[in-house]
Formats: structure tokens, sequence, C-alpha cells
């Protein structure tokens, strides 16, 4: 253990000392960055013990005896997370208006360049003490904390937070009418009304809640919120290898999980409508990923033609549809999406005439391109269309999402291993 201070220093220690009582936490954070190996309190004995005059007995003047309450707080927040799995925790502290300026006039007094502040050597001492009645090893994580805390000094209160949980993976919906998120009901917008059934919900059922439900249960978390790499339609399939989604499980009284297991529950309990593949723990910086990624998807669409439709007319009508798409917002969705022109590029195209009037067609393009305009034309909102190479009026019967996909994803192949890490 190193510490020394030199002349400078020694007399500003000896100015701190005279001016009035103080504690060793305050007198030592005032040269903090001096030496190694010791703590705050250590370097205040050391400066006591060097000078000549001992200095005025009592309250500290500038803390008013705050470190002398850490371990109590220390207490208070175990006490208030009892039954809460974490590993890792950070303290914060807000000061009272008289601790803020009397620190600010310790500061500007006593200026010497290498103090530490009174609110990181709090948080820090408060932590440690913290950590020493812990029943398991904890650490101090400065950036996504399991647990995070407030020492309130005005309200004498103590606040705390539990970071949420982020599980990536991939489902597939198998059945028509369900969205992939809890809808509050139109009439009453939650609140629950007869219309309802007082359910709150306009669908009695969503892939949220199906792949929530064991999770919630699993995690203790009050609730959950499920982001998507985008979104089907309700009344279409999520099928092949399915769609990317983080569910978020928020302040979760437990974090370890047997997620074969989870994911076991969840395709049983919704068997022949939810599948999920292996669900894996992220960063919630994946949240922003699947959000930001424009993926390539790929589409299987059953098609209703006005007149009859030769395949001939239909290789035809999709190879000249391929290239720029230009789109103003879909008339079904204007209500809800800001009305403008978006370019996108339908990357392939192929189909099969099944009937006179009938046909399937199979399409691979950008993501936030709306494949039952690009089929109908949206009364020409929507340019080119199917429905104008083929000169009739066409319709999506029955559409399937068949693939979302993108090298930034987290399960690609060479995706890197910490999205957050990502620009």
């Amino acid at each position: 253990m190193i510490f020394a201070l030199d002349e400078r220093q020694l007399e500003r220690a000896r100015e701190i000392v005279v001016a009035g009582p103080i504690c060793d936490e305050c007198l030592g954070r005032a040269f903090a960055k001096v030496g190694r190996g010791l703590s705050n309190a250590d370097r205040g004995r050391r400066i006591r013990a060097e000078q000549s005059e001992a200095g005025a007995a009592g309250t500290c003047w500038i803390c008013g005896g705050l470190f002398d309450r850490a371990e109590a707080w220390a207490e208070r927040a175990l006490r208030a997370v009892t039954g809460i799995e974490f590993d890792t925790y950070l303290f914060g502290v807000r000061l009272t208006p008289r601790l803020e300026e009397m620190e600010r006039f310790f500061e500007s007094r006593f200026p010497t360049d290498v103090g530490e502040s009174l609110k990181h050597a709090f948080n820090r001492v408060v932590g440690k003490a913290f950590e020493a009645r812990c029943d398991h090893p904890v650490t101090v994580a400065f950036a996504d904390p399991d647990l995070s805390f407030v020492v309130d000094l005005p309200s004498d209160a103590i606040e705390w937070q539990v970071a949420s949980l982020y599980l990536y993976g991939r489902y597939r919906k198998l059945i028509r009418g369900i969205p992939q998120t809890r809808w509050p009901c139109r009439r009453c917008r939650g609140r629950g009304c007869p219309s309802c059934g007082f359910t709150g919900k306009q669908y009695p059922e969503s892939v949220e809640e199906w792949i929530a439900a064991p999770l919630l249960g699993a995690t203790g978390a009050t609730t959950a919120h499920l982001h998507g790499a985008g979104r089907e339609d309700i009344d279409a399939r999520m099928l092949g290898d399915g769609r990317p989604f983080v569910l978020e499980l928020v302040s979760p009284r437990r974090r370890t999980l047997n997620l074969g297991a989870v994911r076991r529950t969840i395709d049983e309990r919704a068997a022949g409508k939810v599948e999920v593949s292996e669900l894996s723990l992220v960063g919630r910086g994946t949240v922003a990923l699947l959000k930001e990624l424009r993926a390539t998807k790929g589409y299987r669409a059953r098609v209703a033609f006005e007149d009859p439709v030769t395949q001939r007319r239909l290789e035809d009508a999709l190879e000249g549809l391929c290239g720029e798409i230009r789109q103003r917002t879909p008339r079904r969705v204007a209500h809800r999406r800001a009305d403008r022109v978006r370019r996108r590029h339908l990357l392939s195209a192929s189909g099969e005439v099944t009937a006179s009037r009938r046909a399937t067609v199979e399409l691979e393009g950008e993501g936030g391109l709306y494949i039952k305009e690009l089929i109908s034309g949206d009364d020409g909102r929507t340019d080119p269309s199917l429905s104008a190479r083929l000169g009739t009026a066409a319709t999506v019967k029955e559409l399937d999402v068949l693939a979302v996909t993108s090298p930034g994803f987290p399960d690609a192949v060479g995706a890197v291993d910490n999205p957050e890490a990502l620009p």
C-alpha cells in the first residue's frame, strides 16, 4: 500500500484538518487519486496521523456523518430486494440541498486536483457494505446491472429497479387469425367492456402471450413485451425458420432459467398454433438491432384474379415486377402509419397458375414491402403492381411469410457475439 503526499498536498491537508471537524472518509477522498491499495478512510487516518494538529472533534462539517450511515443504507437495500436473484448491482445517491452546497464549498475552498466527489465515494462505500451482506458473490456493474439502487437522502428512502431479462429466438405462427402482440379492444382501449367480454383484448390470444406465459411463471416477472423483427398480418402465417424476436421480461425475480425446458413448455401449450426455436439470453441492445436491421423477407401468396390468367402471362408479369417498387402508405394501415411514399425492391418472383383465375406466387423482397398491395395495386398507390402488369384485378386470398433473414441477426452465420457492440 503506497501513499505519500508531496509538500503542497501536505499543506492543503493541514488546512482541511484545521478548518473544522472532518471524517476520515471526506479527508481521505480529497486525495483519493494518491496512492494505491487504500480506502479513502485509510488515507484519512494516515493524513491525520501525520498532522501536528489533531483538528476539531465532532460531526463532519462536509458530509454530516453520511458515511457513518452507509452500513444502515446497505442493510435497507438488501432487505428491499429479498427474494430477488441477482449477480451485479449499482448504487447511486441523491444528495440533499445542504450536502450539495457543502460539497461545492469544500471543492472550491480546498481544491486538490486529486480528489473524489462525495457521490462517487459514498456509492462505493455503501456498495462494499452491500456486497459484504449478500449471501453469494456479487459485483458492481456500471453498465446494465441486474439491480440498481438510488439512495434518496432528501426523502430518506431507497429506490431500486430490477433490470429486464432479454431472450432471443424465432417464432413460427402456424395458424391465421392471431396477432403478434396483445391487441387492446378497440372499443374500450383495454379497460374491459361487453364487446370484448371484459378481457380488454380485441383478440383472445397472441403470439406474445403464448411465448410469455411460461416465462412469466419461471421468472416471476411483472410483465413481458415481444419485440419482433417486423410483424406479419393477423391473417398471415409465419412459417419457415420463423421470425426473429426478443422477449423482454420486466422486473424478473429469478434470472436463472432452464431455457430448453421453457421452450418445450411453450410448444406444448401452444401446440398447433405457435412454436419457438432455441432461446438464448441477450443484451437489451438486441431489441434495437432487430428494429434497425432491414431484413430480406420471403412470401407465398395465394392469389385470385378477376379474369383468367395464363402461366405465360403470369411469368411475364412477375418478371417485369422485379426491381424498385414505389408504395404510398396502404389505405388499410393509413390510420396508424405516416402517409408517405416508400421505395423498396422486389428481388425475385415466381408463380404457378393453379386454376384459370387462381395462382400461387412466391416473392422475395426488402423489409417494409407491402405484399398485399404489391399484388392488388391498392388503387394505384403501389406502382408497379401485379394487377397493373396483368391488366386485371388481383387479390391476395392467403399469405404466408416463409423467411426473415439478415446477416446481422444473432443466429445468422458469422453474426457478432455482442449485438450491443454494433455501430
